[in-house]
């Protein structure tokens, strides 16, 4: 398909709000005119020019603003009960009250009768929970328009744990009453075919029903390569297979761990392809439009009506993971590739935002916790 495509040629500062891939850096010379090109016909060399089809080589951005302060512990737990990994989270239709799937106390619910999803309402208070039994590891979370729970279980049966067995690689969609409505891919098999997923990290879903699952979460370990699931996966509103794309590796298009999706306001799938360090934008066909890299490694992603996006970055400057830039939440626009804050001093994976703008950050690492990000009197700049 032909896409014409503005580029803006212009050199970065240090704390430039660097743009989409569509966006090119020109590190000899200043250029402030822009170009009109049809990609599919013209080559645009200028200098030493960063080819559009390559990963821009940007500075770390951790200097925007901070104008939110971070609360913990504000979320209850029933009594005896302990804060585990928690990695999926989005609000209830109604704006105000959150869904989060939770670890049962640690990093895997396997072994676990405690129910991993929960809802609280806006003071912290649970007022329902369920799924005992019924998922390994609880990943991404989406609350469709209907008010319906979708749940990704990203981790397989262990062969030596039998009771294991038949539970894995799934998503589910739950009423919210906790009615098991629909499940994708097959219990306990662990494959990319058309009727089975293979550690599925997120799911959403288009106004129509439409569903869009981002599978495969092995993208960044040693070892991958070609064979390594890395894929988005489009279903009907029955759950019905429609078609695919993706495969591992770091071309448009590829993905090393799509680790979250979200649909912007055009429908547009949006992928976080963490391994790759960037976001990267499909038309609902799967054919590629753009990337950004300047909102870092992105673990967790949340789009709003006015085209705001919301990043967790949870791995930043961990165990060597794209060093300089440090994670947090990044919050900017796509529609012109603008980054404006910067919430700096947590890791959430998963990020979600109420209809009056607080942000709910869901953190797997260091035990698991449920932050809430609200407007500071002062804002503050990271150092």
């Amino acid at each position: 398909m032909i896409r014409n495509m503005v580029l803006q040629l212009s050199t970065w500062p240090a704390r430039s709000h660097a743009t989409s891939k569509s966006k090119v850096d020109n590190s000899s010379a200043c250029l402030h005119s822009t170009i009109r090109v049809t990609l599919s016909t013209v080559v645009v060399l200028v200098g030493s020019i960063q080819s559009v089809l390559g990963q821009p080589n940007i500075a770390p951005q951790n200097d925007a603003p901070n104008p939110f302060q971070t609360i913990s512990e504000w979320a209850k737990m029933p009594s005896g009960r302990e804060w585990g990994s928690t990695g999926g989270v989005d609000m209830d239709p109604d704006g105000s009250h959150l869904w989060v799937a939770e670890r049962c106390g640690g990093n895997s619910c396997s072994e676990s009768d405690l129910d991993p999803i929960l809802k609280f309402d806006p003071e912290g208070n649970l007022v329902t929970s369920f799924g005992a039994g019924m998922l390994l590891q609880p990943h991404g979370l989406h609350v469709d328009q209907g008010g319906n729970v979708w749940v990704t279980d990203a981790q397989g049966p262990d062969e030596e744990a039998p009771q294991q067995e038949g539970k894995g690689h799934v998503v589910l969609k739950f009423s919210a009453r906790g009615d098991l409505l629909l499940t994708l891919g097959t219990p306990g098999i662990g494959l990319a075919g058309r009727n089975t997923l293979d550690q599925p990290c997120d799911v959403v879903t288009a106004p129509d029903g439409t569903v869009y699952v981002a599978d495969g979460h092995g993208g960044q370990l040693p070892g991958a390569g070609p064979h390594t699931t890395a894929r988005i996966v489009k279903f009907s509103a029955d759950g019905t297979y429609l078609f695919e794309w993706g495969s591992h590796g770091t071309q448009d298009g590829e993905f090393r761990t799509p680790h979250a999706i979200d649909l912007d306001p055009q429908g547009r799938v949006v992928v976080a392809d963490r391994g790759n360090d960037r976001l990267q934008v499909f038309t609902p066909d799967g054919d590629f439009v753009e990337s950004f890299y300047q909102y870092s490694r992105p673990s967790g992603l949340h789009i709003s009506d006015d085209y705001t996006v919301y990043v967790a970055d949870s791995a930043s400057s961990r165990n060597g993971q794209h060093p300089g830039w440090e994670y947090g939440i990044r919050i900017g626009n796509l529609q012109d590739g603008s980054l404006t804050a910067f919430i700096d001093g947590s890791n959430p994976e998963g990020v979600t935002v109420s209809a009056d703008g607080t942000i709910y950050g869901a953190v797997v690492a260091y035990g698991g916790a449920l932050l809430k990000y609200t407007q500071a009197t002062t804002p503050r700049v990271p150092k």
